[in-house]
């Protein structure tokens, strides 16, 4: 199994700043892709930003600019450097990574992190 740890997530004004990490363990044989997504209540789960292992990145459109993503493949740890942050951006975050343990790739997801980014 995989598990991920999320932290990082918390209050903080608008144009703050926040780093959130993510931490994968387990039995993990190949990680292919990492990335954070966010969900609003009554809305569909959204991705913000990824990076595979090599290290190309994709990102939301909304936070092109603001948000910065990395990865460390020795430690299978993903970051998202948030900056300038609006209220639009508070939502419960989730880490997500593309990974086998041998049997075939498939999604594994976080528990969240709440973000709050008050006006």
């Amino acid at each position: 199994q995989v598990q991920l740890s999320e932290s990082g997530g918390g209050l903080v004004q608008a144009g703050g700043s926040l780093r959130l990490s993510c931490a994968a363990s387990g039995s993990i044989f190949m990680l292919m892709k990492m990335g954070w997504y966010r969900q609003t209540p009554g809305n569909q789960r959204e991705l913000v930003a990824s990076i595979t292992s090599g290290g190309n990145t994709n990102y939301a459109d909304s936070v092109k600019g603001r948000f910065t993503i990395s990865i460390d493949n020795a430690k299978k740890t993903v970051y998202l450097q948030m900056n300038s942050l609006k209220p639009d951006d508070t939502a419960v975050y989730y880490c997500n990574c593309y990974a086998t343990t041998g049997l075939g790739y498939r999604d594994y997801w976080g528990q969240g992190t709440q973000v709050t980014v008050s006006s």
